[in-house]
């Protein structure tokens, strides 16, 4: 695909998705179709927010049990291989410790992941969630933070100190540094507090910088929530 082609596919998503109709005018291959094709059918989506919700966190559940569900994904790959529908969206830490799909005992095809080190939004993860929301129509998106977030204590250590990690890390302390200065003094560990009040901000910040994702919200299409992960448990709590 050359260049000028690729300008035009992303102009007419914007002021497509800006309009509301992204989704009609990206009609994306039946996964339902492929799956037939492939000699397995896919499981049961989440009909709204609500049910993709309760549907991670029984997920998560079988997880922190040690009862995962998930079969061998061989087929599954094979279904996916020409189209996607995820029900959820999750805005999460790029630590290794923290593998959504694991998490949730989730299939891939189910989750739309957006990672970055602190799990703030920046002008890339919100396209990319708009991308999801306008087009692959997802009804939920979870911005999930972690204990012991090493992005987050940076931050923390940044206001404490006054130190600066070098290169191009400083800009995720920036990033996060307001949550830090917001739970400074706060009764309780600081780390903590900031790891919160990080996903608070986030999830509070996404329908005001996002016009797609407001419209979604406002229109009860969308539901945007906030969770922490605890890596010595597995178990991920609702905020």
């Amino acid at each position: 695909m050359d260049r000028e082609t690729l300008r035009c596919d992303r102009q007419s998503f914007l002021e497509r998705a800006g309009l509301g109709i992204a989704a009609g005018a990206f009609a994306l291959p039946s996964i339902a179709g492929i799956a037939e094709a492939a000699g397995v059918g896919p499981p049961p989506m989440a009909a709204d927010a609500k049910a993709g919700l309760a549907r991670l966190m029984a997920g998560n559940a079988r997880f922190v049990a040690g009862h995962p569900i998930c079969p061998p994904l061989t087929q599954r790959r094979a279904a996916l291989a020409h189209g996607q529908s995820p029900y959820a969206i999750v805005l999460s830490c790029s630590d290794s410790r923290v593998p959504v799909e694991t998490v949730f005992d989730e299939e891939p095809g189910n989750i739309f992941g957006v990672r970055i080190a602190g799990n703030f939004l920046d002008d890339n993860g919100i396209g990319s969630i708009e991308y999801s929301v306008a087009v692959l129509k997802s009804t939920l998106v979870v911005v999930m933070g972690h204990s012991e977030c090493g992005a987050v204590k940076a931050a923390v250590e940044n206001v404490k100190s006054g130190a600066m990690p070098p290169g191009h890390i400083a800009g995720l302390v920036r990033a996060i540094e307001p949550a830090a200065r917001a739970s400074k003094g706060h009764a309780g560990d600081w780390l903590h507090d900031a790891i919160v009040q990080n996903v608070r901000d986030n999830v509070a910040a996404l329908p005001h910088r996002s016009a797609i994702v407001a419209e979604a919200v406002h229109g009860g299409k969308l539901r945007v929530v906030g969770a922490l992960y605890d890596l010595a448990s597995g178990r991920v709590a609702l905020l």
